[in-house]
């Protein structure tokens, strides 16, 4: 381990011959310092400035209150849009069966409707699960006890 660590520091540190070259190029005694040094890429880029730089790029962004098409599209989260976002309005607990419609803590979204799966009948345990006539709904499972 020491080995190549040691092997990387003699092959990264320049020979002498290598350093007089160095410190012509850098001699500015010659006049050319007006000139422009053609600089690498290495020099010049970086990914944070690339990030920096597609970051101010402006995007058209395609929300639904403009174009409510966009809500339609195959893998949408649904075809309703409430506050510039597709939603379904039959399932989405924030906006049950129309934009801003919360449904409480224990409750979930059936069919636009806010019911609570741990009591409700028609949606025991999930939507659309029906418990049988004379069972009750009990801890989201029907006849339970």
């Amino acid at each position: 381990m020491v080995l190549g660590c040691l092997a990387i520091t003699l092959s990264a540190t320049p020979s002498e011959e290598d350093q007089s070259s160095l410190d012509f190029i850098n001699n500015d005694d010659e006049g050319n310092s007006d000139l422009p040094w053609p600089e690498s890429e290495e020099t010049t880029s970086s990914l944070r400035g690339a990030n920096r730089f597609l970051a101010q790029k402006s995007r058209a962004v395609m929300t639904c209150d403009k174009y409510p098409r966009v809500c339609r599209a195959k893998g949408s989260p649904g075809p309703d849009c409430c506050k510039k976002k597709c939603v379904n309005v039959t399932t989405d607990r924030l906006n049950c069966g129309m934009c801003g419609k919360k449904c409480k803590y224990p409750e979930i979204c059936c069919n636009g409707q806010c019911v609570n799966p741990m009591s409700n009948k028609k949606n025991c345990g999930g939507c659309s699960n029906k418990c049988k006539k004379g069972s009750k709904c009990q801890y989201g499972m029907c006849s339970y006890a």
